[in-house]
Parts: structure tokens; sequence; C-alpha cells
């Protein structure tokens, strides 16, 4: 995660928190957390939780009873997070990779990660150290976008950007959206030793109070900026008004609505395991 489509730096951690939040996250937050069953003194960890906008409905969900322990590899992600979430009881801030987390063996009765493993440099680790850290039966809750063509939003940006740079179009849109094949996850899930594997296409509306404000998060609230500031800095003020004019001719505006569709995945440990990670 350490390369440009993970550099979420600078000012794109406010403009991805309060821009994007609304159009792609914070719906698929509240489904998340809704599928998590919540025990007295419980310990949640939640990997790439970015601006803590699941974060936020984590610590509401546990209400008290339990702690949650929110990381992500990118620094500047986390310090946004904390700056909205002061002094919030029994949450923990912590940098750490998902791939290879600084936590002992069994120690969490949950694990959750919200549109985080399509950046894993190692998906497949990853999924293996989200069993590693949890207890016999424990959960663990994710979820990944569909393609592209189930998500307009995204797909518009991404080619309206792209009729910029017809030799070197940006890709970082390619990326959270490279990770939907419902096969390959449940397979990896598998060889780490999980069990009661269930994967759900879920379908939720986002919404902007105007195209232009959608833009503003879609090119200035993730990678792409720099890139596009990398390539051609000065078509930035056309790129804007263009991705807004396609943006309103196609999903509306003032409010823009947008459909969007997801992999949400829900399974656990076994309460006895069955030798699976002794052999990863």
């Amino acid at each position: 995660m350490a390369d440009r489509d993970a550099a979420f730096v600078g000012s794109i951690p406010e403009k991805y928190d309060r821009y994007l939040g609304p159009i792609f996250f914070q719906h698929y937050a509240d489904d998340l957390v809704a599928r998590l069953p919540v025990t007295s003194g419980m310990r949640v960890l939640e990997t790439a939780c970015g601006t803590g906008i699941l974060t936020e409905r984590l610590v509401r969900r546990l209400a008290g009873r339990g702690t949650v322990v929110a990381t992500d590899l990118n620094e500047p992600m986390i310090a946004h997070g904390q700056r909205k979430l002061p002094g919030a009881p029994h949450l923990e801030w912590r940098q750490a990779d998902a791939t290879k987390l600084p936590f002992k063996d069994a120690s969490f009765d949950a694990v959750v990660c919200q549109f985080g493993l399509m950046f894993f440099p190692d998906k497949a680790a990853g999924i293996q150290e989200a069993y590693r850290v949890l207890k016999p039966g424990g959960r663990y809750l994710l979820n990944v976008w569909e393609a592209l063509e189930h998500n307009p939003v995204a797909r518009i940006t991404h080619e309206t950007i792209a009729s910029f740079f017809p030799s070197d179009p940006p890709q970082f849109y390619t990326v959270p959206f490279s990770l939907h094949d419902k096969t390959k996850i449940c397979a990896w899930l598998e060889a780490a030793g999980f069990e009661d594997i269930e994967a759900h296409s879920v379908t939720r509306i986002g919404m902007s109070p105007s195209a232009a404000e959608a833009a503003i998060g879609l090119i200035e609230g993730n990678p792409v900026y720099s890139a596009i500031m990398d390539r051609r800095p000065e078509a930035l003020t056309d790129i804007k008004a263009a991705v807004i004019t396609n943006l309103a001719a196609q999903l509306g505006d003032h409010p823009l609505r947008c459909h969007l569709r997801a992999l949400v995945f829900s399974t656990r440990r076994p309460s006895r395991d069955k030798g699976h990670y002794a052999r990863l």
C-alpha cells in the first residue's frame, strides 16, 4: 500500500471524509455495523479504518460494552479520524499494516474491514492476519466494491478523467473496484480457516447535495488528484468542470443520487481450530 494509489495525504483525508463519506461509505458502514453481534467486554479490531467513518459507528454500536482498536497504514487518515473523534471513550487508534498486524494471536472478538482489502498488496495475507488475531469463534466482517460498471458515479469520473490523458490515464479508480470476484475472496477465507462464510451483494443509494460537491471529493478526495497534478495540473479546472457536467447529466443534480453495489462478507474463526492456521 505504499504506492501512489494509496497516497491519501495533504488535504485529501478531509475532502475524502466530507465529500465521499455520504456518497460511498456511510450507508455501507451502517450495514456492516448492524451485522456485528455485541457482547460485554468484547474487543473489536478495525483494519484500514481510514478517516473513521466506520470507527465512529463501531463505537456507537458497542455503546461502552467493549473496545474498538482502529488501525490504518496511512497516518494522515488516522490523524483526521482522531481530530473528528477527540477523546472518544473505549477507542484506541494505531498505525498498523493489516497484512502484518502488531497484535498477539487470538486477541480480538471481531475484526471488521470496510473497503480496505482491495488496497492490500497481499490480500490473502490480510485475511490470514485477521484469522490469526481473532479468538476462536470470533467474527470477521468485510466488504468490497463490485465492478465499476455497477457503480456509475465512479465509472463516470474515471472515464471523464481518462479522456484528458489518452496516452497515460490515471488508474486510481480501477483499484478500489478491482476485487469483485466473490469466488476468489471466499477461497482466501476458506484457505485461512474461516467457516460459515456468507457473501451478499448489497445495493445502496449514495447522495451528494450537488454534482459540484461530489466532484470535489471524487477528484480532490483521493489519490487521483495527485495523479492529475503530476501529469497536467493546468487541466484541473477543466477536468472538474467536465466531471460535474457528466455527473449531472447522468445522475442528476441538487441532489446527485447514485446507485452503488458492493459485496459484503461475514464469516468466523471456528470455535475449535481445525489446523488450518498451523499450515499457513
